[in-house]
């Protein structure tokens, strides 16, 4: 009788283990930064945002020229006009000097801006496709693999390369 309490016992044990082990998340990763830079779709907003780049430092180099021909006319002139007139140009020029600061404040906000609401639709259909291959594949879990994401070992499987199949390049 203490024999098969003892195979029972053991039974539940090995069962039990087999539980846990069959219970196990199943997990993969991938590199969502080299899906990301890759994308085509990406590469285009990337030349957008270049694009509008450009144009405001365009914008802001003439800014900044016609401060400096301003600047250097008053400079030369200072001598040859009144008090009243110096007094007038200087607050012109801070004032100048002032809109082209906020210029450069405006113009990296609106990029800033820009490449959030360019890039956050290309993220998030990055994920549905990680989402898609991943439950096709009967993974629970998805790491990212990049540079600086939270993967410590990548000895499991990657589905990058799925990602990418599935989002068409």
């Amino acid at each position: 009788m203490k024999q098969i309490k003892t195979l029972l016992i053991a039974a539940i044990l090995v069962l039990g283990a087999s539980q846990t082990i069959n219970a196990q998340a199943k997990v993969a990763h991938v590199e969502v930064s080299e899906i990301m830079t890759k994308m085509p779709a990406m590469l285009d907003a990337q030349k957008q945002l270049e694009k509008l780049s450009a144009t405001y430092d365009a914008d802001y180099k003439k800014m900044a020229e016609e401060f400096k021909a301003k600047l250097a006319l008053y400079d030369k002139e200072a001598a040859t006009v009144t008090e009243a007139v110096n007094a007038e140009r200087q607050k012109e020029v801070q004032d100048m000097q002032k809109r082209i600061q906020d210029f450069g404040q405006n113009a990296q906000k609106e990029l800033q801006q820009k490449q959030e609401d360019i890039t956050k639709p290309i993220y998030e259909k990055v994920r549905a496709s990680i989402q898609k291959v991943a439950k096709a594949k009967g993974f629970q879990y998805i790491l990212d693999g990049s540079a600086g994401g939270a993967l410590l070992l990548a000895d499991g499987p990657n589905l990058t390369a799925d990602v990418k199949k599935d989002l068409g390049f």
